[in-house]
């Protein structure tokens, strides 16, 4: 009886491998199949036709640690098929994951994009760079439709800030802080400050100056770095495509935002040691206004894109009051005048990276 059974068993499990090596067989034949009907798409389905990248130049040039997003386009638009993998030819120098890039150190090397059906390829040349001790670290802002001027009741009694209007801005790329004292003697020599210490804002300087120091550290990164337009200020301090709304840059409570008036002493402050806003970018509620690119104007109720102010006038616009101010001045829809060839007490500068 017990040899019977024995053998009963081993029959029983002699029919359960051969199942499931058939099962194992199928499979493996379905997937071989699979994969000789994708080879042979390229002659047979013109489902997929060719594969893009989203620069036209096929080049970026990138500060070490910094990051960029590539995007993959596969032809035809209604292929059947868009999967795509990354590579990058060094991963010393560049990583890629789902055309997300960081750069790692100096050097060059490609990021190719390749398509799952036919391996056509796109190719991607990058370069990494060391920045200069003068250039600021750089936040992406999606471009974006915004309410632009005072919402909140609280404003200048001079109508400065109203009528509010709809604007459209491009995508572009702002400095997480205003530019150092460290940082402006580097390009330029000397500080022009009243306060001094090398992480803290410059604090005393002009609209001209400021577009000085712009131009010599453009000569010497090759970069072209600007002051923001009116519009980009605004909608990079409420917080882009983030913004929940805030009073000031951050926030609704001036205090935990700002360095003004009533916490400040009435002098500059480290940059970076208030909260952020919702982008990451620090200080644009006080601490130091920040010149803009526009000549100050009376605002449009018409929408607008890309508004760059008025052609011609005698003064520029500055943003976000400074140490000295009271809370009315750090808000984020509050401006100010200046006169280009006139350093203020309390005037520094942020600076802008077209996409």
């Amino acid at each position: 009886m017990t040899r019977k059974k024995t053998n009963k068993q081993l029959q029983f499990l002699s029919v359960m491998i051969k199942n499931s090596l058939q099962k194992i067989f199928l499979k493996l034949a379905f997937v071989f199949l699979l994969f000789i009907m994708l080879a042979g798409s390229c002659n047979k389905d013109p489902s997929v036709s060719g594969v893009t990248l989203t620069s036209d130049s096929l080049a970026l040039t990138l500060n070490t640690d910094e990051t960029a997003t590539l995007c993959a386009t596969v032809f035809p638009k209604n292929a059947t098929c868009k999967i795509v993998k990354w590579s990058s030819s060094d991963t010393n120098v560049v990583v890629v994951n789902r055309g997300r890039v960081m750069a790692k150190q100096e050097g060059s090397a490609l990021i190719t994009v390749t398509t799952a059906i036919c391996g056509y390829q796109a190719v991607c040349t990058v370069v990494v760079t060391t920045p200069h001790p003068a250039e600021p670290v750089l936040i992406k802002v999606e471009g974006g439709t915004f309410a632009m001027g005072c919402s909140d009741g609280d404003c200048y009694k001079d109508g400065s800030e109203l009528p509010v209007h709809a604007v459209t801005v491009n995508s572009f790329k702002i400095a997480q802080y205003p530019i150092t004292q460290k940082q402006w003697a580097t390009i330029m020599g000397n500080s022009y400050c009243y306060f001094h210490g090398d992480n803290l804002p410059v604090d005393y300087v002009s609209w001209n100056a400021a577009m000085e120091f712009i131009q010599k550290l453009n000569k010497i990164t090759g970069k072209s770095y600007r002051l923001p337009t009116e519009a980009e200020w605004e909608f990079a301090a409420r917080g882009g495509n983030k913004s929940k709304g805030y009073k000031y840059s951050g926030s609704n409570s001036i205090d935990r935002v700002a360095w003004y008036k009533e916490n400040s002493k009435k002098t500059t402050h480290p940059i970076g040691t208030k909260k952020s806003n919702e982008l990451g970018i620090f200080d644009m509620s006080g601490n130091v206004w920040e010149c803009c690119s526009d000549w100050y104007g009376v605002y449009s109720d018409k929408p607008q894109i890309n508004p760059v102010g008025t052609s011609q006038g005698k003064e520029r616009v500055a943003r976000g009051g400074s140490c000295f101010s009271g809370a009315i001045d750090p808000r984020v829809s509050s401006r100010v005048k200046c006169a280009p060839n006139v350093p203020y007490l309390g005037m520094g500068l942020r600076l802008v990276l077209p996409n």
